[in-house]
């Protein structure tokens, strides 16, 4: 399995829902629900790199596709998602004093 590349200056953008966010993210990922994308399209930059991700890579890729067909050229999709992500032994983090986890 090839490691994640994701540079340090990325914009990662999680798109999971909040139950999978709060039980284990990436540090210094931005949350923003799938569903709530188009509603809140402006809060995700169009001058850096924006990796989004999900659990494993499904979801995130309807959004790069979804942004890609409104403007958005800076945008890729984090293959394998925070499994992968997991997997790779990268930095998990919780938000309610759990241990961290993939859900």
């Amino acid at each position: 399995m090839t490691p994640i590349q994701v540079q340090a200056t990325a914009y990662l953008l999680d798109v999971r829902e909040p139950d999978e966010w709060t039980a284990g993210h990436a540090p210094g990922a931005h949350h923003l629900p799938m569903m709530e994308v188009p509603a809140r399209i402006a809060e995700i930059p169009q001058d850096t790199e924006v990796v989004v991700v999900c659990r494993s890579g499904g979801r995130s890729g309807q959004v790069v596709s979804y942004l890609m067909g409104n403007g958005w050229d800076n945008v890729r999709n984090l293959d394998g998602g925070m499994q992968a992500w997991a997997g790779d032994g990268r930095d998990v983090v919780s938000e309610n004093g759990q241990p961290p986890r993939v859900l």
